[in-house]
């Protein structure tokens, strides 16, 4: 049975080759160490070329929710994206990284801290509503026509432009120095990484993001989507010919 406008999760199963490739939604597990685009290729190039596209990029060192746009429904690929996320990140005070989380070498911030529940909470409230953000120098962002992480990477030096995103709500799950675990819902175009690095900066010492999951987008939550194996598994069942020559 197939969910609303062409969504198909692991609770529905999937549908036909055929309809899959004319035009549905498809929300998937990227794997930590993966990029978006690994997943869209892989996905792409076991449909044959069919025209797949992402709603919403997820870095290489997160896992998470990534929804599939395939066929006719890459036309959607906006809308999807203008959804609420949901994440869950694990925080490390005290500690810095360039690239504001474990892409780059950890360098201690030198700086002795103890938060009280009070100075969390009131830290977190601080990042909630409409703020202005920058984005974390190695990002995807084009500066100038050219990647800002190609730069960063090179080791140029960039001042990336602050722009307003809006945070719905940050829980925290726990905290036991140095480490602080967070849920946040916001808006598009949210950096989780730039969070940590203010959320640090703000309490004097420090944070860097060390893991990340993204665990739902809009109405879409991540107990519903697909593993690259479950999709794999379905095409060899739904296309015996294929199967027979691997």
């Amino acid at each position: 049975m197939s969910g609303v406008d062409g969504l198909w999760t692991k609770q529905s199963g999937l549908p036909s080759l055929e309809i899959l490739k004319a035009g549905s939604v498809l929300p998937v597990h990227k794997p930590r160490t993966w990029t978006s685009f690994d997943v869209v290729r892989r996905v792409r190039n076991r449909l044959k070329g069919a025209k797949v596209g992402h709603a919403g990029t997820l870095d290489p060192l997160a896992d998470g929710l990534l929804i599939l746009c395939m066929g006719a429904k890459t036309k959607e690929i906006d809308q999807w994206m203008g959804g609420v996320k949901t994440y869950e990140a694990s925080v490390v005070l005290g500690a810095v990284t360039e690239s504001y989380d474990l892409e780059t070498p950890v360098q201690s911030s030198g700086v002795d801290f103890d938060l009280e529940p009070k100075t969390i909470l009131e830290g977190l409230g601080t990042m909630v509503g409409l703020i202005q953000q920058k984005p974390p120098a190695y990002s995807a962002i084009k500066v100038d026509g050219v990647r800002s992480y190609t730069r960063a990477r090179q080791g140029k030096s960039l001042e990336m432009q602050a722009r307003t995103v809006h945070i719905e709500a940050i829980d925290l799950l726990g905290w036991n120095k140095p480490q602080m675990d967070l849920r946040i819902r916001c808006g598009k175009g949210t950096y989780i990484r730039s969070l940590a690095h203010d959320l640090g900066a703000y309490w004097g010492c420090g944070a860097y993001l060390e893991g990340l999951r993204r665990t739902g987008i809009g109405s879409i939550t991540l107990d519903q989507a697909f593993q690259l194996e479950d999709f794999d598994a379905f095409l060899q069942i739904d296309s015996p010919t294929e199967h027979a020559r691997r």
